[in-house]
Formats: structure tokens, sequence, C-alpha cells
């Protein structure tokens, strides 16, 4: 089975999550100045929201979204929020990302660059607090967008990985069919277990997430982009 497109995962495949305590810390200051409430309180109550997004990614593959996360730590917090009120807040929880952003991955951008030079490729990923208009931002800032034919984030498509419209659909943009995608990322319940389900190959990407390397039905392991360039031109 040839593989005539590659797929990237974005979180922990291009780019790692560097400066996340600062954007933590930017989240509850505005909560705090939204509802009033301590700064000890804020920050349990968005540490609590991000770990149940953390669990509801990988147990039930649903995409929670800024806005989501502005209901869940006012329910947690008791405290009623004006409807405009939560519409800014949930703009600030997805735009501080803009102000501390992550870093792309060593020789992520080489490994597109040199991928896109034979077949064409995509984003594939999964969204949280960071909606999918801002990682664009962040990948053009980082100079990927020009190598990208499509860009596929759960927040807008309505449904996460590993189900198949997330496949399905960046397969009919690039103009493959699922099953001559290869798709890499670094989550074994999401992008390989999806990858597979769609009928493509799965690429288990370790260099910051290793968890899955002893375990993983990935049909490649790279543990580092470099692997991934020097095997390339065996891939397609």
């Amino acid at each position: 089975m040839s593989i005539c497109a590659i797929t990237f995962d974005f979180w922990g495949t291009l780019f790692r999550d560097a400066r996340g305590e600062e954007r933590h810390q930017l989240r509850v200051k505005a909560l705090v100045e939204a509802t009033g409430v301590s700064r000890d309180a804020a920050d349990k109550a968005l540490r609590d929201a991000m770990a149940y997004f953390l669990q509801q990614h990988i147990a039930t593959q649903h995409t929670l979204t800024p806005m989501d996360a502005v209901e869940i730590v006012c329910a947690a917090l008791r405290v009623p929020i004006p409807h405009e009120a939560a519409y800014s807040l949930a703009r600030v929880f997805a735009d501080v990302v803009l102000e501390y952003p992550p870093e792309p991955i060593e020789d992520a951008l080489e490994a597109v660059r040199e991928a896109s030079a034979r077949v064409p490729v995509a984003i594939i990923s999964d969204t949280g607090f960071s909606p999918g208009r801002n990682l664009r931002i962040l990948m053009e800032r980082e100079g990927f967008t020009p190598y990208f034919t499509a860009t596929t984030f759960s927040d807008e498509m309505g449904v996460a990985k590993p189900q198949l419209p997330m496949f399905e659909t960046t397969a009919r943009q690039l103009g493959v069919a699922s099953h001559e995608l290869l798709h890499i990322g670094d989550l074994e319940p999401t992008d390989i277990i999806g990858a597979h389900q769609a009928g493509g190959k799965g690429g288990l990407f370790t260099a910051v997430n290793n968890r899955f390397a002893e375990t993983t039905t990935a049909d490649y392991i790279f543990s580092c982009w470099q692997d991934f360039i020097e095997m390339l031109p065996q891939l397609v």
C-alpha cells in the first residue's frame, strides 16, 4: 500500500509545550479579575479543568473549547458570570498561547519541508484551551504554513482523533484516499489508532513523549526528526 500523503500532529510532534506555566498564570489572573475569586481558588479550578480536558481527550476523544473551560471553572467555583464576560474570558484563555507560545521541536520544520517536496502534507491535530485558529498563527510565525496543503483541527471539525472524519476530511483535501496517509504523532490512542482505523499507516514520534514506545502498534517509530528525514526516501 503506497503512502501518497503525510500528516502531522501539532502538540508533542511538531511543537513542544515550553511555556505552559506562563500561560496558566495569565489565565489565573484573567479568571480572578472576571469573577473576584481568590488566586488560589482560580489556580486550582484551572488546573482541575486542564486535567479534565486531558482526560476527555484520551478517554472519549471529545474536544473541549475555551468556552467549555470557562463554564467548567465557573461551575467548580460556583460563580455566575455574565454571558459577555464569559466570552471575553474565553478569548483570554484561547489567546495567551500567542503571548507565551510553544516552541518548534528540533528539525521539525526541515522534516515538513522535506516531506512536502515529495507528497502533499497536512496537520491533523486535536485542540483544547488553544484553538486551531491560533495554532495556525503559530505555524505561520515559525515558517511552517507554506508547506501545508490542509490543516485539520478538532475544535473546527467537531470531532477529535481517532475518529474517522479527522482523517477522511484531510485525505480529501490532499487529493488522496485515507488509506494512502501516513500520520505521525506522539499518542497511541489518538494518532496511531486513528491512522489505522482510517486504513493508513501510523508513525509514532517519541522525541518528546516516549510513553507508548514499548507498546505501540505503529508501523514506524521516529525518535527524532532526522530519523524521519533519513527514512523518507524509503517511505514515499
